[in-house]
């Protein structure tokens, strides 16, 4: 549902389970994450940031409307940007960097999450460290943001 199939470079196609690298991309890991803020039915509105690059590497627009999410609005100049609407649960598709990857409320409280994504299926060094790296520098992207006592939240894929 929201990992993406690559065929890897020669050197790293031994390392991927079946040949094939699977990833979820970093847009993938934003909208598993909204979508999970808005589990358990609950109503309510999530942000989500997506620059150009996320855009190009994973169908935004397509997957909110696989999941059943309508295009009720639009935001910017994109095609993706806008208002998705599923019942009484909306998920905001701004795309406007500096805002933080995805944001939202939970029991009332703001939440703010940064997110990284990676290959999920592999034993390359390289390819495992950049998951590491990325997940220090979500956390430490949510350590230099101001104080507003909101949840933080780094997301990255678990292998």
């Amino acid at each position: 549902m929201f990992v993406t199939n690559y065929d890897p470079p020669l050197k790293r196609k031994p390392k991927a389970v079946g040949g094939i690298e699977e990833r979820l991309t970093e847009a993938a890991v934003m909208l598993a994450l909204a979508t999970h803020i808005l589990s358990d039915g609950r109503k309510g509105e999530v942000r989500v940031h997506p620059d150009g690059e996320h855009a190009k590497r994973f169908d935004i627009a397509r997957w909110l409307t696989a999941n059943r999410f309508e295009k009720v609005s639009t935001l910017g100049s994109t095609h993706y940007g806008g208002v998705y609407r599923r019942g009484e649960q909306d998920i905001i598709i701004n795309p406007k960097s500096g805002l933080g990857d995805v944001t939202g409320v939970i029991d009332g409280r703001p939440v703010h999450v940064e997110c990284k994504g990676g290959t999920i299926n592999t034993s390359h060094a390289g390819q495992n460290s950049k998951l590491r790296r990325g997940l220090c520098e979500a956390v430490g992207l949510l350590m230099a943001r101001q104080s507003d006592q909101a949840r933080e939240i780094a997301a990255v894929p678990w292998t």
